[in-house]
């Protein structure tokens, strides 16, 4: 026990895996907060076709990083640009354009919710994956689509502009549910209810729609594309086999979203093992755990 605390002091001395923690902690936090209102909508898979459409935005980010690179032999300011906010400019935007998008299409009759998550989704992750394949950056394509979609040590390499930039927006996704917290409860339990009472759910599902985006961009470097619906899902499902009221429920939330991260990122430094799969293995743990009080409480 001795060992494992000092290992964790001499580790806990470099800025960069204090930093990793910091940014980790943040982005548990802000995908808690909106996981019990994905999970209540039944929007759950928004943030799996998000983190899709995410893979595939860093795609082109990396090609236009490397073509710029080439054309100008190394010299280009913008490509540098790119990379020091890794590829930050492009992938946001992108994102929140398919949150939008993926709305707008799920309101259309012709194309329903889940057919338009998957259309995006899969053809992003198809166009991504095939222009890391032609505009490889390095010589080891498969390594880094694997880091990617899996999530890899990069949480414990970001630069000072990507801290900074991941606590202004997470300090934005907290800001704008505190704020917009009573609206956000009434669109989630009654739609109709909330717009009889004169409250602009589309608008609302909209910034809902919006502020997952955020997460699911902030949340990239962590986990990875392909298990950020898990760092969104878990806690909301496991909160919700105890509790019963929306309050409730989001603060349990937040607190084992957080728990688990910070359980997940130490023990990934301590053992060396994947960073994004050990805080969703946590977060499982969590879950299994918490529906087997559930249900000695039931028949108690």
């Amino acid at each position: 026990m001795n060992e494992i605390i000092q290992t964790l002091q001499y580790y806990m001395g470099f800025p960069f895996v204090r930093n990793a923690i910091i940014v980790g902690l943040l982005i548990a936090l802000c995908s808690s907060l909106l996981g019990v209102t994905l999970v209540l909508k039944r929007f759950s898979f928004i943030g799996d076709g998000l983190s899709h459409v995410a893979f595939g935005a860093m795609s082109v980010s990396t090609v236009i990083s490397v073509v710029l690179k080439q054309a100008s032999r190394g010299e280009s300011a913008f490509a540098k640009f790119l990379e020091d906010t890794n590829g930050m400019v492009i992938i946001l935007p992108v994102t929140l354009l398919a949150a939008i998008l993926l709305l707008r299409t799920g309101q259309n009759t012709k194309i329903k919710g889940d057919a338009a998550i998957a259309m995006i989704s899969v053809g992003s992750l198809a166009l991504g994956y095939m222009l890391v394949n032609m505009y490889s950056a390095s010589a080891n394509v498969s390594g880094d689509v694997c880091s990617t979609l899996f999530g890899s040590t990069s949480i414990l390499t970001l630069k000072d502009g990507e801290v900074k930039l991941c606590a202004v927006l997470a300090a934005v996704v907290i800001t704008v549910f505190i704020i917009f917290y009573n609206r956000i409860f009434s669109v989630t339990f009654d739609e109709n209810f909330a717009k009889a009472s004169g409250v602009k759910s589309d608008g609302y599902n909209l910034l809902i729609a919006v502020i997952t985006a955020m997460i699911i961009v902030l949340a990239m470097n962590l986990v990875g594309s392909l298990l950020i619906s898990a760092l969104i899902i878990f806690p909301a499902l496991s909160a919700m086999r105890l509790f019963k009221s929306f309050k409730s429920v989001v603060i349990c939330s937040a607190v084992i979203s957080v728990l688990c991260a910070g359980i997940g990122m130490i023990a990934s430094i301590l053992y060396s093992t994947p960073v994004g799969s050990t805080i969703v293995t946590a977060d499982i743990a969590v879950f299994l755990i918490f529906s087997i009080i559930a249900a000695v409480t039931k028949r108690n």
